[in-house]
């Protein structure tokens, strides 16, 4: 039994190294969840963090010295807000962004990076590769923010959620600036966090 388990291992091990797997991805993926580290908070620590609001799963270039926005990432022109695959977020209930009702679902995100402002779009159309096949015609929302200038530069491309008023802010930030998209609860779903006994 042990001679054939043994027999078993070395023939997938050599299997396995035929295989040509791919590499580490240049720019990997990653995901951010409001309420902040949901899975690890409710799973692991089996605290309750309130009800999920929101998940955005995004890959994070580096800058390796480059010159980024304007540059690498041309003002006025549409982008993937990332690399790679174009980021998604999915809402777990409806929330209003730039006063605009969304409903509980999967969406893609692009942004319009100027000097000043950033048009953040919500498009429905998903799994796309790259802002090659943006359709305008299937946004659901544009909100535009302003940049605000970081003192410390960020080298990877980095996107998290912290709690505000009345809901959450989305914070995009990269190289020496960021913007923070504000996501409102509505009504009914407002979270709200039931006290431990």
């Amino acid at each position: 039994m042990v001679v054939a388990f043994m027999m078993g291992m070395f023939c997938l091990n050599a299997a396995a190294q035929d295989k040509k797997l791919p590499p580490l991805d240049a720019s990997p993926m990653d995901m951010a969840y409001y309420p902040v580290m949901y899975p690890y908070v409710v799973k692991v620590k089996g605290e309750n963090a309130g009800p999920l609001v929101a998940r955005v799963i995004y890959s994070r270039p580096q800058t390796k010295g480059r010159e980024i926005f304007g540059n690498l990432e041309e003002y006025g022109k549409i982008w993937r807000l990332g690399a790679n695959e174009a980021t998604e977020i999915e809402f777990y209930r409806p929330v209003v962004i730039g006063g605009k009702s969304i409903p509980k679902g999967r969406y893609t995100m692009y942004a319009i990076p100027t000097e000043k402002n950033w048009t953040i779009i919500l498009n429905k159309e998903t799994d796309i590769w790259g802002a090659f096949k943006y359709d305008p015609a299937k946004d659901v929302v544009r909100t535009t923010l302003p940049v605000l200038p970081l003192n410390t530069p960020i080298d990877a491309f980095t996107m998290v959620f912290e709690k505000a008023d009345a809901g959450a802010n989305l914070i995009i930030a990269w190289d020496r600036v960021s913007v923070n998209m504000p996501i409102k609860w509505t009504d009914a779903a407002k979270p709200t966090t039931k006290k431990s006994k």
